[in-house]
């Protein structure tokens, strides 16, 4: 029995190598995160044009992925990956030709549109990947690597523009982006899955319920990545890289633990928990008075998402027909990508209007938001996560 054929084994050659280019593509995005708000700021932008920016990108990725999980159900999944990674190494190495808004503008839907091909097609090929009754510890390991680059990019980017500049943060991110590409292109990856009852189709309804929790989840991402900086700035902070740096810490810790918990236990002791957490986070943002604060807030954020992104993910993944996965993960990729632009643009009119303070309090609405959904849908608390369609 190949590699590929294996019921149960998890850590296979290509499992290894998808894991991989996850945490390089990450690395050469995280380090763009909170870097070009303040390369927005440079260009003369303010806080509702960073978070334009921020949206632009997320709506440009929400608008194909749908579009191109038919095309991976379709067509199958490496010729979209590649397609999107060799489009991300292009704009990330462009960035630092954007001498206006404009330019910058234009580059960001680009950007989001290979940004939306190639996570979308990683995704898939993780899921197919994966034996289904480890589904959500095994999406867990792979979130594991991109946690892996939050704790790593975030630093480096900011560390790269005050010790270098700009020029060296985006041609770093662009070799990173290579180096991915590379990777995937020496990737066996499995079929799209054939046969069956279900057709492909551009969204996938059973994947909407954890695609609508996971929007509310991001969208408090959308104001953490976009505005954090220019917060802890008004708190006499000059580098925030730390709280990125232990909230992906936490999420490394946090999701294996929670994936096996939801395959045996299913996601009711997972999510609802970590919904609770990140609207505490936010609460702990909206009062902070000094680096103590953002590092509470951080361990607390970390804690909420790492227990609730890989088992929404695995839970839409399950609940879909194989044929249509590629379908599910675009259906949820695109509530993720969403939630950041939303709250990108969002809490960036907010802020203006009242303040980060209040920004964050408002934020933490979300948390509550996505229990009522969760309840709603989900009432049979031991659902198991490893459920396949």
């Amino acid at each position: 029995m190949s590699e590929l054929e294996s019921p149960q084994r998890l850590w296979t050659r290509d499992f290894v190598l998808i894991c991989v280019v996850n945490f390089v593509i990450f690395m050469a995005f995280q380090m763009l995160m909170p870097t070009l708000p303040v390369y927005v700021g440079k260009l003369g932008g303010r806080e509702s044009m960073i978070g334009m920016i921020t949206g632009i990108f997320t709506v440009a990725a929400v608008a194909v992925r749908p579009w191109l999980g038919l095309e991976l159900d379709r067509r199958g999944r490496k010729g979209i990956f590649l397609t999107g990674l060799a489009v991300f190494v292009a704009v990330a190495a462009s960035y630092q030709f954007a001498g206006a808004i404009l330019w910058l503008v234009l580059l960001r839907v680009i950007h989001g549109i290979g940004w939306g091909g190639s996570t979308t097609a990683a995704g898939t090929i993780a899921a197919d990947l994966i034996p289904a009754s480890r589904r959500g510890e095994g999406m867990g390991y792979y979130g594991l690597f991109n946690n892996l680059a939050m704790a790593l990019a975030p630093a480096l980017g900011l560390f790269l523009i005050n010790r270098f500049g700009f020029g060296e943060l985006f041609t770093t991110s662009s070799l990173l982006a290579l180096l991915a590409l590379l990777l995937a292109a020496a990737m066996r990856v499995p079929p799209a899955p054939r046969g069956g009852d279900a057709k492909p189709a551009l969204f996938e309804t059973r994947a909407l319920p954890p695609a609508l929790i996971m929007f509310f989840i991001t969208f408090t991402w959308g104001g953490v990545v976009s505005f954090l900086s220019l917060y802890a700035l008004e708190k006499g902070i000059a580098n925030i890289g730390i709280y990125f740096t232990i909230y992906a810490l936490v999420l490394m810790v946090v999701r294996p633990v929670s994936g096996v918990i939801a395959d045996r236990q299913g996601p009711a002791p997972v999510v609802v928990p970590g919904l609770i957490l990140i609207s505490l986070a936010m609460l702990v943002l909206a009062g902070a008075q000094n680096i103590w604060w953002f590092v509470l807030a951080a361990v607390l954020n970390g804690l909420g998402f790492g227990a609730t992104q890989p088992i929404l993910q695995a839970l839409t993944i399950n609940l879909a027909p194989p044929t249509r996965r590629g379908a599910a993960n675009a259906t949820f990729f695109s509530a993720f990508d969403l939630g950041i632009g939303a709250g990108s643009i969002l809490l960036g009119v907010i802020s203006q209007l009242v303040g980060f303070n209040r920004m964050y309090l408002l934020a933490a609405l979300s948390g509550p938001a996505g229990l009522l959904v969760f309840f709603s849908q989900y009432r049979r608390k031991n659902m198991p996560v490893q459920q396949e369609l």
